[in-house]
């Protein structure tokens, strides 16, 4: 239902936190200027926390189940939140450039630190933007594996349905700390003359390089769904319909059972309050003219299949409601179909009997290329621009664009949508590729930009972690007193 924001390839917040990458921090402390000392009403809550989990110094390890290893304000770090850290980014392959015994923890307490600042400041999430973040993670995992869902599950040790329950409140978390962190920053500029004052006096050696960027225009065919499939879906949510007005169940209790959207389904399909701008165009037309909270919407087609609606609140220009999402299973006929498609319109494009750019216009049913002549682009945090670098590409892109010279059709592939996803099928032209090389001012501008702007960002957000940290109530196990910390300050 949410409409398609920048995609983010998310590792559970257990991962990044825990990441022992000291580029930018995760952390920023309670909000200046207060008088409160440690000893204070945040030492008596802290200190609560410790009595209620055993002493937090150092217990006879043998006889602990769990144990407060760390306190950070009024919240509490477990011992069992560090080894699952530890755990999810030794599978991660993460190398660490610290003892990961005391930055682990530590990454562990920034987060904390920044949640709190959240909480403070009234950042929000919406649940639904959560569930399309989770999914992305998911697809992308999926798309890892060649998308086989056993294997991905025998990897990750669990169901899908158990990974989507276990990503979504890192998820959340790890979505309100960067929400408090562009906030934070948002201030921070830099002009052209910064750029070249900062680069003028470098040695040719300290520029830094730039790695190899691409410029790739795709034409997508989605698989076109069966009738018979459907009507299986919108019968299935006829009846679920009939059944609620019966009175034999009730809406949440379907959607909990029924429910693809993986987000809401835990929560009776319920989405928090939203303005019409942050929804699907054609689940808002339905949501917002709905008024009897006991009736049930018709069912609504959007990028993510069919839904049914039921209004819960209306609060000004927002809504609150539930749903059900049911998604149709494409058949191994119609992704034929529009491989076939797709080798049809290479053909021709080599033949001379049209371009790539008019395919792309006049053929593909991805909205957001169709209208550039095809051209992908790349939502960074500095604006949009058509150059990616490998890594930013979506997967299966990426794997396909790596293979071909520049001018060079693929042929074509299988990919999961990234914002809703549905699988799709594509070909992609590499329009352009820069290789590696020395930064130049004049050709690479932007770059040289972002990496000054990084700089002062992450200088800014350090300045206000250590501000924090003394500013903060901090209780630690004897054992991380000696740690040699990122941060200092720690130790009280």
């Amino acid at each position: 239902m949410i409409k398609g924001n920048k995609a983010v390839l998310w590792i559970a917040a257990s991962m990044a936190f825990a990441a022992g990458v000291s580029a930018m921090p995760f952390g920023r402390g309670i909000a200046g200027g207060s008088s409160v000392s440690p000893e204070d009403t945040a030492a008596v809550k802290a200190d609560t926390a410790v009595a209620k989990a055993g002493k937090a110094d150092e217990p006879n390890p043998s006889s602990v189940i769990d144990e407060v290893v760390w306190v950070v304000g009024d919240e509490p770090i477990l011992l069992s939140e560090v080894e699952v850290a530890r755990m999810a980014a030794e599978q991660e392959g993460t190398r660490w450039d610290r003892d990961p015994d005391c930055a682990i923890p530590e990454q562990l307490a920034l987060q904390k630190l920044f949640l709190h600042q959240a909480e403070i400041d009234s950042v929000d999430v919406s649940e639904s933007d959560v569930a399309q973040g989770v999914e992305r993670q998911i697809n992308a995992w999926l798309q890892s594996v060649g998308g086989d869902k056993a294997k991905l599950e025998e990897y990750k040790g669990m169901s899908i349905a158990a990974l989507r329950t276990s990503l979504h409140d890192d998820y959340r978390n790890h979505m309100l700390i960067e929400k408090e962190r562009e906030n934070l920053v948002s201030g921070i500029t830099v002009s052209p003359a910064d750029v070249r004052r900062y680069f003028e006096n470098q040695p040719v050696d300290s520029l830094p390089v730039i790695p190899t960027e691409v410029e790739v225009e795709i034409v997508v065919r989605k698989p076109r769904v069966e009738q018979a499939e459907i009507d299986r879906v919108k019968n299935e949510l006829r009846d679920y319909t009939d059944r609620v007005t019966r009175g034999e169940t009730s809406f949440a209790a379907l959607a909990r059972l029924y429910s693809e959207d993986p987000g809401s389904a835990r929560n009776g399909g319920e989405l928090d309050y939203m303005g019409r701008a942050m929804l699907d165009p054609a689940f808002a037309n339905v949501a917002f003219n709905l008024t009897d909270p006991k009736k049930i919407s018709k069912i609504v087609e959007t990028d993510f299949g069919f839904h049914i609606i039921q209004l819960i609140d209306k609060r000004g220009d927002k809504i609150k409601v539930r749903h059900i999402l049911r998604k149709p299973v494409i058949s191994k006929d119609a992704i034929e179909k529009a491989t076939a498609r797709l080798d049809s319109i290479s053909d021709e494009i080599r033949q001379g009997k049209f371009t790539f750019e008019q395919a792309a216009t006049y053929t593909s049913d991805d909205k957001d290329t169709r209208n550039n002549n095809g051209l992908m682009s790349n939502n960074t945090e500095n604006g949009r621009t058509s150059r990616f670098q490998m890594r930013d590409l979506p997967s299966a892109v990426a794997r396909v664009v790596d293979t071909l010279k520049v001018g060079e059709i693929s042929a074509p592939f299988q990919m999961i949508n990234e914002q809703n996803g549905s699988l799709e099928c594509a070909i992609v032209k590499l329009k352009s590729r820069t290789e590696t090389h020395r930064a130049t001012i004049t050709e690479d501008y932007q770059a040289m930009k972002d990496i000054v702007l990084a700089k002062r960002r992450k200088e800014f957000l350090d300045d206000w972690v250590k501000n924090k940290i003394k500013n903060t109530y901090v209780r630690m196990a004897d054992r991380y007193k000696n740690c040699n910390f990122e941060y200092q300050g720690w130790v009280k």
